[in-house]
């Protein structure tokens, strides 16, 4: 039974960060395949879901930049993914595991897009993903 946490704008901010910007190194990493399709199938999946992290991800976050490169991103996104799952498991544990599951199925539904395997690059970018949710 998950119970009501608030949020500030703040870790809002770090959720949207981290999940979005999960879905954007996916992107990146399968922009030899299509990686508007890995976009929008991380994105599809981010805004399907439920409870507090299904409210607070509807909608991506405003003024973030991306920055030049990849890397530049991920300096970026992989600190708030291990800092979203940190904040959450200290206020709810249920909520950190439903971030988590979303962020590995939006990731997943990404890397899908290609047929058979993930790409090297794209299975890669998903390692790096999941250690950073895993880290906290």
């Amino acid at each position: 039974m998950s119970h009501t946490i608030a949020l500030s704008d703040q870790d809002k901010l770090t959720l949207r960060v981290a999940a979005w910007g999960a879905v954007s190194l996916m992107s990146a990493a399968g922009a030899a395949g299509s990686a508007h399709k890995v976009a929008t199938h991380g994105s599809i999946a981010l805004t399907s879901a439920t409870g507090l992290v299904g409210h607070v991800l509807t909608k991506a976050p405003k003024g973030v930049k991306y920055g030049k490169s990849v890397a530049e991103l991920a300096d970026q996104v992989l600190p708030a993914l291990t800092a979203a799952m940190t904040l959450l498991k200290q206020q709810d544990p249920e909520e950190a595991d439903n971030f988590r599951s979303t962020v590995i199925v939006a990731i997943e539904a990404g890397a899908q897009t290609h047929q058979g395997l993930p790409s090297p690059t794209l299975a890669e970018m998903a390692r790096k993903i999941t250690a950073a949710l895993d880290a906290a």
